[in-house]
């Protein structure tokens, strides 16, 4: 006779297996310890195999019959169902082993050792957060443009342009790399051209009026918050470094003696080293007994064991008054480079140099870090006095204009 749902529940174990039998070759194999399972018992080329359709309660008897008939019309297309299991779950094993995260994280792996932290450290968060929840688990040959385009559009959609462009050529190079090791025969990246609106182009806000500049740096001696911040805000003009790259400054890169500032630049990974004018000295041997046993030069205020946030400077400057569209903490460099050129008539691969920009020789061989440093320091020194000058109100002539 036919199971029943009651004649299930009620079986109880016996000392040995046993078997309840329903139909077509369906049984329930109950075991001394009381687990059930559903087994179906036929035959292929005269041989009898078995197969499990899986656990009662989780695989009721409706269940189990349905699952029996699937493996039967197999058999009757003559395809072993033990056989076909085997091929679908070695499929599923290759789908998820040439999966986009998968592959993904292998190309990371590959390339990410020549990338400076902060950079590699941007682009795995991103595949993270924007990418792997939505297309990580598909299969990366089975991805196609308009399946791309949706995910790159909810970036888009939450008002980080500039981030979604970012993530699409990630993607492209995670395909190109796909293509290149046999995983996928091509690049849909390449079909979403255009499909993106363009991101705008910025520049970082600064006034490079000598008066005004003054009047900026005046403003900035007159900060009345913590000293590490005043000291931030009052180093920033005579370095000119990266935002980033002064919030993280580290005591031990810097040797007051030599007066010297060796780091690594985040954005090329290459050494760079920012000789300290007699003014720089001067603010960091101010902070020093505040700061000096914290790894940065300027803690944050609220943990002595991570730099400060990158908004500090610049809210201190907006509560001096200095509009964000006249000078931003990345427009020091900018009023550096357009003052020395224009008015202090200083080389400008020297400036370049101290900017950390890529400079060549003529034979196109990038120039080390020590390139023209008797030059720079000179230089850096004579900005710091420049600064001095304006701040004082002095009044400042261009050299490539006569006193009248």
């Amino acid at each position: 006779m036919p199971l029943t749902d009651i004649t299930i529940r009620n079986a109880k174990p016996d000392t040995k297996t046993k078997k309840l039998f329903d139909e077509r070759g369906l049984y329930l194999e109950i075991s001394p310890a009381g687990g059930k399972w559903w087994r179906l018992k036929y035959r292929f080329n005269d041989k009898e195999k078995r197969i499990s359709l899986g656990v009662y309660p989780d695989v009721g008897l409706k269940d189990a019959r349905d699952r029996r008939d699937e493996a039967r019309k197999l058999l009757a297309n003559g395809i072993d169902p033990s056989e076909n299991r085997k091929a679908m779950k070695s499929a599923r094993k290759e789908r998820s082993a040439n999966s986009f995260e998968v592959i993904a994280r292998e190309w990371y792996a590959k390339y990410s050792t020549a990338w400076a932290k902060n950079h590699s450290e941007r682009i795995i968060r991103r595949f993270e957060r924007d990418i792997f929840p939505w297309i990580g688990g598909r299969p990366i040959a089975e991805i196609n443009a308009p399946e791309l385009l949706s995910v790159v559009r909810r970036i888009e959609n939450r008002g980080a342009l500039e981030t979604a462009h970012r993530a699409l050529s990630n993607c492209g190079q995670v395909f190109r790399y796909a293509v290149a090791t046999g995983r996928a025969e091509r690049d849909p990246s390449g079909d979403l051209r255009g499909a993106l609106p363009p991101v705008k182009g910025t520049h970082f806000a600064a006034t490079t009026d000598p008066k005004r500049v003054g009047e900026i740096l005046r403003a900035l001696d007159g900060y009345e918050g913590t000293l590490t911040v005043r000291c931030a805000l009052r180093l920033a003009p005579l370095v000119f470094v990266r935002p980033g790259e002064l919030r993280n400054a580290k005591w031990a890169d810097i040797d007051l003696e030599v007066a010297e500032w060796r780091y690594l630049v985040t954005k090329t990974n290459t050494q760079h080293i920012v000789p300290l004018a007699r003014q720089a000295i001067e603010i960091l041997l101010e902070l020093q007994p505040l700061t000096g046993n914290s790894q940065y030069v300027f803690p944050s205020a609220r943990s002595f064991i991570r730099p400060m946030s990158d908004n500090a400077i610049l809210a201190a400057m907006r509560r001096l008054g200095i509009d964000k569209e006249e000078m931003s903490g990345h427009g020091f460099r900018a009023v550096a480079r357009t003052i020395l050129d224009e008015i202090l008539g200083v080389r400008p691969d020297f400036i370049e140099h101290q900017l950390a920009h890529a400079v060549r020789d003529p034979n196109g061989r990038a120039y080390n870090r020590t390139a023209h440093l008797p030059e720079r320091r000179k230089m850096m020194q004579q900005w710091a006095d420049y600064l001095d000058k304006l701040k004082s109100g002095a009044e400042i002539v261009p050299i490539h204009q006569e006193v009248k």
